[in-house]
């Protein structure tokens, strides 16, 4: 009996605690852009009032947008971000928060753009995000067709950047939200199998050679 009730409270706590936490947190994000803009608030309507304070942050981040839009504040903002830069303490912090958001933009040609998988004959199947895509001159002279990848570590703002020749890479059917819950799970999110752009049905695992350190890596055990 005793056996019965602890798994069954662990098989809860499994459950509960992801949930709770994650309400937690939003209660928290908006309970903090509430009271941002509540003192404001208070003082046009006389008295509190609960939520309006969100309201009125989404308000001036849609303002903000509007204006990140106009060519006069565009450069207003790029002038502003610059001199932010400069503050040693808070450069640390904003500039790597600011290129992990910013590599989820879908108008930042720099961000990532999509999961892919590359071969490595010593290191079995590498998982990252495609950064950009380019030409690279052969020995002739003749334009390549190469992309770069970039490959997280354990910290997802921190990894490596490689570049490969386009015919190497392989797209699965993974969106780029689904490859960040990959590498921040250490890969327990991966599916058990996966299509990829070409048709090919590709069965993946964390094998011995797919170490899930210093970027997501995975054998393979089904051929493209």
């Amino acid at each position: 009996m005793w056996n019965y009730l602890q798994r069954r409270f662990v098989a809860g706590f499994f459950v509960t605690v992801p949930l709770a936490l994650s309400v937690a947190a939003l209660l928290w994000i908006f309970g903090l852009a509430d009271a941002l803009t509540s003192p404001v608030v208070e003082q046009i309507f006389g008295r509190r009032v609960p939520g309006l304070g969100i309201a009125v942050t989404g308000a001036g981040i849609l303002v903000v947008g509007v204006f990140a839009a106009n060519v006069l504040g565009r450069r207003l903002l790029q002038r502003a971000d610059h001199y932010l830069l400069l503050v040693p303490l808070f450069r640390s912090i904003y500039a790597p928060v600011k290129q992990l958001v910013w590599a989820f933009n879908p108008q930042n040609e720099s961000g990532f753009k999509r999961v892919v998988l590359v071969e490595e004959p010593n290191r079995g199947m590498v998982l990252g995000f495609l950064t950009r895509e380019l030409t690279v001159p052969d020995a002739s002279g003749t334009p390549e067709p190469w992309v770069a990848v970039y490959v997280p570590t354990n910290h997802l703002y921190l990894g490596d950047v490689l570049l490969y020749r386009q015919e190497r890479v392989r797209f699965p059917e993974i969106t780029v939200e689904e490859g960040v819950r990959i590498f921040l799970t250490g890969g327990m999110a991966l599916p058990a199998s996966i299509m990829t752009s070409a048709g090919a049905t590709e069965t993946l695992s964390a094998g011995p050679e797919g170490r899930l350190g210093g970027g997501t890596e995975v054998t393979r055990q089904g051929g493209f």
